[in-house]
């Protein structure tokens, strides 16, 4: 029998896992270019980026355009989905830079792929990983994505640990989540098929 953990880790890959594969599909949160522009992602900056990784796309902010990414750092993108702001990173911090897009849905890995047309960026990489084990070495980064992961992993805390570690001194953490206006109702907070318990 799984634990909620499991069960919630399950739930969520295979989730994000049918994004990625049927996008135009109903799915339990929104998706794709329209979604994109809602939260903040201009129609313009959009018309650059392979649609493999804007039809997938399932954020909750536009984290990407609003941090402060210099030229020739190293970023780590941290549940990069379908490689949208990963894309957008490499692009700001240039050719100098690295940026490093991990996220656990192989089926989302493999859409971010296929958004570098097959070929290779040389600073950018798309890895599969959880977030609360980043393949990454201390003090490694610039500056951390994270957009909308944290109510989808029981281990926030480790992924804050993780963030800590892989971060040079000064570096830091751009990230969006949703917030709750109220809280949940009775027993809903114990509730392993609520992502958001």
């Amino acid at each position: 029998m799984e634990s909620g953990v499991t069960q919630l880790r399950n739930s969520v890959r295979e989730a994000y896992s049918k994004a990625a594969i049927h996008p135009e599909e109903d799915h339990p949160f929104p998706v794709g270019r329209e979604f994109a522009m809602s939260v903040g992602y201009s129609r313009e900056l959009l018309q650059a980026i392979p649609t493999a990784s804007i039809d997938s796309f399932a954020g909750v902010s536009n984290v990407s355009v609003f941090a402060t990414l210099p030229a020739g750092s190293t970023v780590v993108d941290v549940g990069c989905g379908s490689g949208l702001d990963s894309i957008i990173a490499a692009e700001r911090v240039g050719q100098d830079g690295r940026v490093i897009g991990i996220d656990f849905s192989e089926t989302m890995l493999s859409r971010a792929n296929h958004s570098l047309g097959g070929g290779t960026r040389k600073n950018l990489l798309f890895v599969r990983s959880d977030a609360e084990r980043l393949p990454l070495a201390n003090a490694s980064v610039d500056r951390a994505l994270a957009n909308g992961i944290f109510n989808l992993n029981p281990f926030r805390d480790q992924i804050i640990t993780e963030l800590a570690r892989v971060l040079k001194p000064g570096g830091c953490v751009f990230g969006a989540e949703l917030v709750l206006r109220a809280p949940l109702g009775e027993g809903e907070t114990s509730d392993a098929s609520n992502w958001f318990s």
